[in-house]
Protein backbone atom coordinates (compact mmCIF):
# COMPACT_ATOMS: atom_id res chain seq x y z
CA UNK A 1 0.00 0.00 0.00
CA UNK A 2 2.63 2.73 0.64
CA UNK A 3 3.99 1.74 -2.42
CA UNK A 4 0.97 2.36 -4.29
CA UNK A 5 0.63 5.85 -2.40
CA UNK A 6 4.32 7.00 -3.36
CA UNK A 7 3.42 6.70 -6.69
CA UNK A 8 0.28 8.36 -6.77
CA UNK A 9 -2.16 5.68 -7.03
CA UNK A 10 -4.64 6.07 -4.56
CA UNK A 11 -6.87 9.02 -3.57
CA UNK A 12 -9.25 10.08 -0.99
CA UNK A 13 -12.27 11.93 -1.89
CA UNK A 14 -10.14 13.11 -5.65
CA UNK A 15 -6.80 14.18 -3.91
CA UNK A 16 -3.62 11.85 -4.15
CA UNK A 17 -3.15 10.41 -0.49
CA UNK A 18 -0.14 11.03 1.63
CA UNK A 19 0.71 7.90 3.76
CA UNK A 20 0.20 8.55 7.43
CA UNK A 21 -3.73 10.12 6.01
CA UNK A 22 -6.70 8.96 7.92
CA UNK A 23 -10.20 7.80 6.22
CA UNK A 24 -13.54 7.27 7.84
CA UNK A 25 -17.17 6.24 6.83
CA UNK A 26 -17.66 8.72 4.56
CA UNK A 27 -14.60 8.57 2.82
CA UNK A 28 -14.72 7.81 -0.86
CA UNK A 29 -11.03 5.61 -1.17
CA UNK A 30 -9.67 4.69 -5.01
CA UNK A 31 -7.27 2.91 -6.25
CA UNK A 32 -5.72 2.76 -9.84
CA UNK A 33 -9.31 4.55 -10.06
CA UNK A 34 -11.33 2.14 -8.84
CA UNK A 35 -13.49 2.53 -5.29
CA UNK A 36 -12.21 0.30 -2.55
CA UNK A 37 -15.03 -1.28 -0.86
CA UNK A 38 -13.76 -1.40 2.99
CA UNK A 39 -15.36 -2.84 5.80
CA UNK A 40 -15.57 -0.39 9.05
CA UNK A 41 -15.10 -2.96 12.44
CA UNK A 42 -18.53 -3.66 13.07
CA UNK A 43 -19.89 -3.58 16.89
CA UNK A 44 -20.87 -7.05 17.53
CA UNK A 45 -20.13 -7.94 21.16
CA UNK A 46 -17.26 -10.25 22.31
CA UNK A 47 -17.63 -13.55 23.74
CA UNK A 48 -14.87 -15.17 25.32
CA UNK A 49 -14.44 -18.99 26.46
CA UNK A 50 -12.35 -19.82 29.36
CA UNK A 51 -11.02 -23.07 30.65
CA UNK A 52 -11.53 -22.02 34.87
CA UNK A 53 -8.99 -24.60 36.62
CA UNK A 54 -9.53 -25.58 40.26
CA UNK A 55 -8.39 -22.12 42.79
CA UNK A 56 -9.59 -19.12 40.58
CA UNK A 57 -12.30 -17.03 41.78
CA UNK A 58 -14.85 -15.41 39.47
CA UNK A 59 -14.48 -12.00 41.56
CA UNK A 60 -12.54 -8.64 40.98
CA UNK A 61 -12.40 -8.09 44.27
CA UNK A 62 -11.56 -10.86 47.25
CA UNK A 63 -10.42 -9.89 51.01
CA UNK A 64 -7.76 -13.28 50.41
CA UNK A 65 -6.18 -11.89 47.42
CA UNK A 66 -6.69 -14.90 45.81
CA UNK A 67 -6.08 -15.41 41.86
CA UNK A 68 -8.64 -14.75 40.04
CA UNK A 69 -10.01 -15.08 36.69
CA UNK A 70 -9.96 -11.47 35.55
CA UNK A 71 -6.38 -11.45 35.94
CA UNK A 72 -5.48 -13.56 32.67
CA UNK A 73 -7.83 -11.97 30.48
CA UNK A 74 -7.04 -9.40 27.60
CA UNK A 75 -7.86 -5.47 28.26
CA UNK A 76 -10.90 -4.15 26.53
CA UNK A 77 -10.75 -0.34 25.96
CA UNK A 78 -14.11 1.54 27.21
CA UNK A 79 -15.12 -1.74 28.89
CA UNK A 80 -15.53 -4.77 30.86
CA UNK A 81 -15.88 -8.29 30.89
CA UNK A 82 -18.82 -10.04 31.97
CA UNK A 83 -18.62 -13.42 33.77
CA UNK A 84 -21.82 -15.59 32.44
CA UNK A 85 -22.55 -16.98 35.75
CA UNK A 86 -19.91 -18.40 38.23
CA UNK A 87 -17.96 -21.26 39.07
CA UNK A 88 -16.84 -22.16 42.84
CA UNK A 89 -13.24 -21.83 43.63
CA UNK A 90 -12.53 -25.79 44.05
CA UNK A 91 -14.75 -26.32 40.28
CA UNK A 92 -13.21 -25.98 37.00
CA UNK A 93 -14.35 -25.82 33.67
CA UNK A 94 -16.08 -23.59 30.65
CA UNK A 95 -16.40 -19.75 32.08
CA UNK A 96 -18.22 -17.66 29.49
CA UNK A 97 -17.12 -13.40 29.53
CA UNK A 98 -18.79 -11.22 26.96
CA UNK A 99 -19.12 -7.20 26.89
CA UNK A 100 -22.88 -7.74 26.15
CA UNK A 101 -25.06 -7.14 29.10
CA UNK A 102 -27.78 -8.38 27.09
CA UNK A 103 -26.41 -11.55 26.19
CA UNK A 104 -25.27 -12.32 30.06
CA UNK A 105 -28.54 -12.02 31.38
CA UNK A 106 -30.06 -14.39 28.80
CA UNK A 107 -27.51 -16.59 29.54
CA UNK A 108 -27.95 -16.08 33.33
CA UNK A 109 -31.63 -15.32 34.06
CA UNK A 110 -33.78 -18.72 35.30
CA UNK A 111 -36.48 -17.67 33.14
CA UNK A 112 -34.51 -18.53 30.07
CA UNK A 113 -33.50 -22.27 31.33
CA UNK A 114 -30.29 -22.43 29.44
CA UNK A 115 -28.91 -25.57 30.46
CA UNK A 116 -25.44 -26.01 31.87
CA UNK A 117 -23.83 -29.49 31.84
CA UNK A 118 -21.29 -30.99 34.09
CA UNK A 119 -18.80 -33.63 34.35
CA UNK A 120 -18.77 -34.98 37.98
CA UNK A 121 -17.02 -37.71 40.24
CA UNK A 122 -17.88 -38.61 43.03
CA UNK A 123 -17.11 -40.97 45.64
CA UNK A 124 -19.19 -43.91 45.83
CA UNK A 125 -21.80 -44.31 43.77
CA UNK A 126 -25.37 -43.76 43.33
CA UNK A 127 -28.19 -46.49 42.91
CA UNK A 128 -30.72 -46.62 40.69
CA UNK A 129 -33.01 -45.47 43.06
CA UNK A 130 -31.06 -42.59 44.03
CA UNK A 131 -30.53 -41.76 40.26
CA UNK A 132 -34.47 -41.68 39.58
CA UNK A 133 -34.88 -39.68 42.37
CA UNK A 134 -31.95 -36.75 41.15
CA UNK A 135 -33.95 -36.70 37.53
CA UNK A 136 -37.61 -36.07 39.04
CA UNK A 137 -36.24 -33.67 41.77
CA UNK A 138 -35.59 -33.52 45.28
CA UNK A 139 -36.58 -31.12 47.96
CA UNK A 140 -33.08 -28.52 49.05
CA UNK A 141 -32.84 -26.03 51.11
CA UNK A 142 -33.31 -23.34 48.89
CA UNK A 143 -36.17 -25.49 47.22
CA UNK A 144 -36.73 -28.17 44.25
CA UNK A 145 -34.01 -29.29 42.25
CA UNK A 146 -33.63 -32.00 39.27
CA UNK A 147 -30.99 -32.97 36.91
CA UNK A 148 -32.75 -32.55 33.43
CA UNK A 149 -30.78 -35.66 32.49
CA UNK A 150 -28.03 -37.74 34.42
CA UNK A 151 -26.15 -40.33 33.44
CA UNK A 152 -23.85 -42.79 34.87
CA UNK A 153 -20.46 -43.13 33.08
CA UNK A 154 -18.60 -45.71 35.16
CA UNK A 155 -15.64 -45.71 36.93
CA UNK A 156 -12.95 -47.02 38.92
CA UNK A 157 -12.30 -47.83 42.59
CA UNK A 158 -13.84 -45.68 44.87
CA UNK A 159 -14.26 -42.99 42.05
CA UNK A 160 -17.37 -42.87 39.81
CA UNK A 161 -18.24 -40.32 36.94
CA UNK A 162 -21.56 -38.45 36.26
CA UNK A 163 -23.12 -36.25 33.34
CA UNK A 164 -25.69 -34.18 34.37
CA UNK A 165 -27.48 -31.08 33.03
CA UNK A 166 -28.80 -28.05 35.01
CA UNK A 167 -31.50 -25.29 34.21
CA UNK A 168 -30.37 -23.13 36.61
CA UNK A 169 -27.24 -22.29 38.51
CA UNK A 170 -27.94 -21.66 41.92
CA UNK A 171 -24.76 -21.93 44.54
CA UNK A 172 -23.15 -25.23 44.56
CA UNK A 173 -26.51 -26.93 43.19
CA UNK A 174 -24.77 -29.87 42.01
CA UNK A 175 -22.58 -30.55 44.86
CA UNK A 176 -25.86 -30.24 47.31
CA UNK A 177 -27.51 -32.04 45.31
CA UNK A 178 -25.10 -35.57 45.86
CA UNK A 179 -24.55 -34.42 49.47
CA UNK A 180 -28.49 -34.74 49.90
CA UNK A 181 -27.82 -38.58 48.45
CA UNK A 182 -24.78 -39.14 50.68
CA UNK A 183 -22.18 -38.67 48.03
CA UNK A 184 -19.44 -36.24 48.25
CA UNK A 185 -18.12 -34.55 44.54
CA UNK A 186 -14.48 -35.18 44.56
CA UNK A 187 -14.47 -33.07 41.38
CA UNK A 188 -16.96 -30.88 39.28
CA UNK A 189 -16.32 -29.32 35.97
CA UNK A 190 -18.75 -27.46 33.94
CA UNK A 191 -18.47 -28.92 29.76
CA UNK A 192 -21.02 -26.86 28.37
CA UNK A 193 -23.43 -24.17 28.63
CA UNK A 194 -26.36 -23.56 26.38
CA UNK A 195 -25.10 -24.08 22.89
CA UNK A 196 -21.41 -23.42 23.99
CA UNK A 197 -19.28 -26.12 24.57
CA UNK A 198 -15.88 -26.54 26.13
CA UNK A 199 -13.24 -26.64 23.04
CA UNK A 200 -11.40 -29.56 23.93
CA UNK A 201 -7.80 -27.83 22.91
CA UNK A 202 -8.36 -24.98 25.15
CA UNK A 203 -6.26 -26.16 28.25
CA UNK A 204 -6.81 -25.19 32.12
CA UNK A 205 -6.11 -21.24 32.40
CA UNK A 206 -6.54 -20.61 29.14
CA UNK A 207 -9.06 -18.53 26.59
CA UNK A 208 -10.62 -18.64 23.05
CA UNK A 209 -12.51 -15.55 21.74
CA UNK A 210 -15.13 -16.79 19.06
CA UNK A 211 -15.04 -15.62 15.70
CA UNK A 212 -17.52 -13.01 14.76
CA UNK A 213 -19.23 -15.56 12.58
CA UNK A 214 -19.87 -18.03 15.71
CA UNK A 215 -20.53 -14.84 17.60
CA UNK A 216 -23.72 -13.78 14.92
CA UNK A 217 -24.86 -17.45 15.87
CA UNK A 218 -25.12 -16.93 19.71
CA UNK A 219 -27.09 -14.30 19.28
CA UNK A 220 -29.20 -15.35 16.79
CA UNK A 221 -30.02 -18.43 19.14
CA UNK A 222 -30.37 -15.89 22.36
CA UNK A 223 -32.92 -13.94 19.99
CA UNK A 224 -30.56 -10.97 20.26
CA UNK A 225 -30.93 -8.68 17.47
CA UNK A 226 -27.77 -7.86 15.46
CA UNK A 227 -26.01 -4.34 16.12
CA UNK A 228 -27.00 -2.04 12.86
CA UNK A 229 -23.99 -2.92 9.96
CA UNK A 230 -21.45 0.12 9.87
CA UNK A 231 -21.93 1.59 6.21
CA UNK A 232 -18.92 1.98 3.66
CA UNK A 233 -17.11 4.46 2.01
CA UNK A 234 -19.55 4.32 -0.61
CA UNK A 235 -22.58 5.39 1.96
CA UNK A 236 -24.25 1.72 1.52
CA UNK A 237 -24.22 -0.18 4.27
CA UNK A 238 -21.41 -2.83 4.90
CA UNK A 239 -22.27 -6.07 6.25
CA UNK A 240 -22.35 -6.90 9.83
CA UNK A 241 -19.34 -9.58 10.10
CA UNK A 242 -16.71 -10.79 7.90
CA UNK A 243 -17.67 -13.91 6.77
CA UNK A 244 -14.03 -15.77 6.37
CA UNK A 245 -13.53 -14.86 10.02
CA UNK A 246 -10.35 -14.53 11.86
CA UNK A 247 -9.78 -16.68 14.44
CA UNK A 248 -8.29 -14.18 17.34
CA UNK A 249 -5.20 -15.39 19.59
CA UNK A 250 -5.96 -16.77 22.41
CA UNK A 251 -3.20 -17.25 25.05
CA UNK A 252 -2.61 -20.76 23.94
CA UNK A 253 -1.59 -22.65 21.00
CA UNK A 254 -4.15 -21.62 18.22
CA UNK A 255 -6.97 -24.07 19.06
CA UNK A 256 -9.84 -26.28 17.04
CA UNK A 257 -13.08 -23.79 16.15
CA UNK A 258 -15.17 -24.35 19.34
CA UNK A 259 -18.55 -26.50 18.54
CA UNK A 260 -21.58 -24.31 18.64
CA UNK A 261 -24.55 -26.90 18.48
CA UNK A 262 -27.35 -26.17 16.17
CA UNK A 263 -29.88 -28.63 16.32
CA UNK A 264 -30.22 -30.00 19.44
CA UNK A 265 -29.93 -28.15 22.72
CA UNK A 266 -26.68 -30.09 23.51
CA UNK A 267 -24.32 -32.54 21.88
CA UNK A 268 -25.23 -35.45 23.38
CA UNK A 269 -22.02 -37.94 24.28
CA UNK A 270 -21.02 -41.27 26.35
CA UNK A 271 -17.33 -40.10 26.48
CA UNK A 272 -15.40 -39.25 29.36
CA UNK A 273 -14.02 -35.71 29.15
CA UNK A 274 -12.38 -35.33 32.54
CA UNK A 275 -10.36 -37.23 34.95
CA UNK A 276 -7.47 -38.18 32.81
Amino acid sequence: MEELIRSGKVTINGQVAEIGAQVGEDDLVKVNGRPVRFRMASKLPRILLYHKPEGEIVSRDDPEKRESVFDVLPQIRGGKWIAVGRLDFNTSGLLIFTTSGELANHLMHPRFEVEREYAVRTRGELTPDQLQQLRQGIEMEDGPAKFENLVDEGGEGSNHWYRGVLKEGRNREVRRMFEVMGLTVSRLMRVRFGILSLPPRVKRGRWLELESAQVVEVLHWAGIALPEAPRSAEGRKAPPIDKQGVERKSRSQPPRTPRVTKKTPFRQSTKRTTGR
